[in-house]
């Protein structure tokens, strides 16, 4: 029921209802022009101002849970894209890791090599020292050992 509705239908009522002055014995005086003209302007404006705040383009809310979901979701896709990111660094920095390890071992195996390739080199050369130091009979004294030889072989 609309407003307008609402008042005619006070107004009809209140016509049935007897006006505190009726219970005097005055008589009554006639209405005042003035006032009736005044009180039918200010009734025309509420009635104009209702019908205008009534009829005005209002606002709409969304809904509150549609805005809770999609709060949720964009919390949600943000996380995925942290822990993607955060996991990713990881397994990068692991993966960093494990090469680095890796060059390290290599490294290592080829340093061991170089020390035995270094180890039986100096053994080469002690061997050679050693088998022109050992020689039975130095040069100068060689033709005496060759005498030797000879004289124990007849």
């Amino acid at each position: 029921m609309s407003f307008h509705e609402q008042f005619s239908k006070d107004r009809r009522e209140g016509e049935d209802r007897v006006s505190p002055r009726a219970a005097d014995s005055k008589p009554e005086l006639g209405p005042d022009p003035e006032m009736e003209q005044a009180l039918r302007d200010f009734r025309s404006s509420v009635h104009a101002w209702s019908n205008a705040v009534y009829q005005r383009p209002r606002l709409v809310e969304v809904a509150p849970r549609r805005m809770a979901w999609r709060k949720a979701a964009v919390w949600a896709l943000g996380s995925v894209l942290v822990a993607g990111g955060v996991g990713g660094g990881l397994l990068e920095y692991q993966h960093r890791q494990e090469q680095a390890r890796i060059a390290a071992a290599r490294e290592a195996e080829h340093q061991r090599q170089l020390q035995e390739e270094r180890a039986r080199e100096a053994e080469l050369e002690l061997a050679q020292v050693d088998r022109e130091v050992s020689r039975e009979v130095p040069d100068a004294l060689e033709p005496l050992a060759q005498f030797m030889t000879s004289n124990e072989s007849q």
